[in-house]
């Protein structure tokens, strides 16, 4: 740019390059520059009053600026007060750009934390909408299983209250076989029936005939099976099996117009699941019996062990009175008079040993073999065994009026080990027992002659042994019957 007196002071193109805008005073270049969107000094803006916008004078679109220019005279003093004004506006803009800075990054940081509050509740919202398609799922799945119920009710298929629902071992079982029940239901494989019924020369009307007897005689032949189920118990599960196979004779009876029965495969499921009701009900009262035993073999112990403490204590007092009498004796000088007393405080004293010995030894005692021929026959015998100290009180309690005739003892002997004695007898006639269910109930068909002959296989040594019994009652009251009958 020329430098001339002919150019005007003004602001012009910054002949350097570094700057867009350089003030011109009218006879050099000042310090004073401008550049766009760069905070720096400015003297325009010092000069121009507040709320005058402050436009370069070779801004495309620029106006002229409304400032008053700086005087010719007195401009270096104009330009210093300027050049201050501009430095106190840049501090103030300094000042306030820092604090917008710091609004900026506060507002930035406030809204990253509500971006990541939104993600949270989106997160939220999205396992609740998750959630509420699993319960979606589940309730379709319920309404579906509630609809397949009621078309099978239809045919009289119920989930009633089985007996074996609550045994550890067939209440898998039972519900596999439920299911099976079911699939044959819905499969139309528990009826069989013609397909060539017609009915007033409609084949469409003799078809729905045939579909209505089979639901009908299906429907009664299942509310047959569960009273079956219900009314079975431990020992009649024959009975119910005959009861519910009749069931199937009367369907089929009814139904020979259209050639309707009930399926042997449908008919074997209803079985297994009237014999599940059997075997559970059978487990039960053995469970039952088994427990009763129990007690009662506990009961004979403490009876035992009450009696072995009763005596213990009377051979004590005797032990105690003829020791004072010894004590007598000798202080008297009666010796022979001692002897005898001390012959027996040691009889007195071994007595007691033994029942010590009884009372340690839990597998000491009687084995015992009774007949009731009356009752039971003549190939009929108990053998078992006691540990109390009169075992005869345990064979009167077996005769008392639970039985019409009191027992006959054809064995009574103590031994060490009672125990493994009545053990191999049990195991000698096992095949022979009469209740195969409940062991503890100690019968077995044989005779008394051949329980002898296994005692002396086992090598058990017996004293005394009664083969024939002699049933005083039993046989006195044939006789008395033989009477009335020849008086009549």
């Amino acid at each position: 740019m020329n430098s001339g007196p002919q150019t005007p002071a003004d602001w012009y193109a910054d002949p350097t390059g570094r700057n867009e805008r350089r003030y011109w005073n009218g006879s050099s270049w000042t310090d004073h520059v401008f550049s766009q969107g760069v905070q720096s000094i400015d003297p325009l803006v010092a000069a121009t009053p507040a709320g005058t916008a402050v436009q370069p004078a070779n801004y495309v679109g620029a106006v002229e600026p409304t400032a008053p220019r700086v005087p010719l005279f007195g401009a270096r003093k104009a330009a210093t007060a300027a050049h201050a004004e501009n430095q106190r506006l840049q501090g103030l803009i300094d000042q306030y750009g820092l604090r917008e800075v710091a609004e900026l990054d506060a507002l930035k940081q406030s809204i990253l934390g509500q971006v990541e509050l939104a993600r949270v509740e989106l997160s939220s919202v999205e396992a609740s909408v998750a959630q509420a398609r699993t319960d979606l799922d589940v309730v379709r799945a319920e309404v579906v299983d509630l609809r397949a119920a009621v078309g099978i009710q239809e045919f009289g298929v119920y989930d009633f209250e089985h007996p074996a629902e609550s045994s550890v071992s067939l209440a898998t079982e039972l519900e596999k076989l439920r299911s099976e029940i079911k699939d044959a239901v819905r499969g139309g494989r528990a009826t069989f029936a013609t397909s060539n019924f017609t009915f007033n020369n409609s084949k469409s009307k003799g078809d729905k005939f045939v579909r209505d007897m089979s639901k009908l005689m299906l429907r009664s032949y299942n509310a047959e099976a569960e009273n079956c189920v219900k009314a079975v118990r431990a020992g009649n599960l024959p009975a119910a099996q005959k009861r519910l196979s009749t069931a199937v004779d009367q369907v089929a009876r009814l139904g020979t117009m259209i050639d309707l029965r009930i399926t042997p495969y449908f008919h074997g499921l209803r079985l297994r699941e009237l014999e599940l009701a059997a075997r559970h009900l059978q487990a039960v009262q053995a469970e039952k019996e088994l427990e009763r035993e129990r007690r009662e073999e506990l009961r004979q112990q403490r009876l035992a062990e009450q009696e072995l403490a009763r005596e213990k204590e009377r051979l004590e007092k005797e032990r105690k009175h003829y020791a004072n009498v010894l004590a007598a004796l000798v202080e008297k000088g009666d010796i022979e008079g001692a002897e005898r007393i001390r012959a027996q405080l040691e009889d007195v004293e071994k007595a007691i040993s033994d029942v010590d010995y009884r009372a340690a030894n839990i597998r000491a005692g009687y084995v015992y073999v009774i007949s009731n021929v009356g009752s039971f026959g003549p190939e009929v015998v108990k053998i078992g065994m006691t540990r109390r100290l009169e075992p005869m009180d345990r064979v009167n309690e077996l005769g008392d009026a639970s039985v019409p005739f009191r027992f006959d003892v054809h064995a009574m002997f103590f031994a060490d080990d009672a125990v493994a004695i009545e053990s191999r007898l049990h195991q000698h006639f096992a095949a022979r027992r009469l209740n195969r269910v409940n062991l503890r109930r100690e019968y077995f068909r044989t005779t008394p002659a051949e329980v002898l002959e296994a005692l002396k296989e086992h090598h058990v040594e017996v004293l005394e042994y009664t083969v024939e019994p002699s049933a005083p009652e039993y046989r006195a009251s044939v006789a008395a019957e033989d009477d009335a009958s020849s008086a009549d």
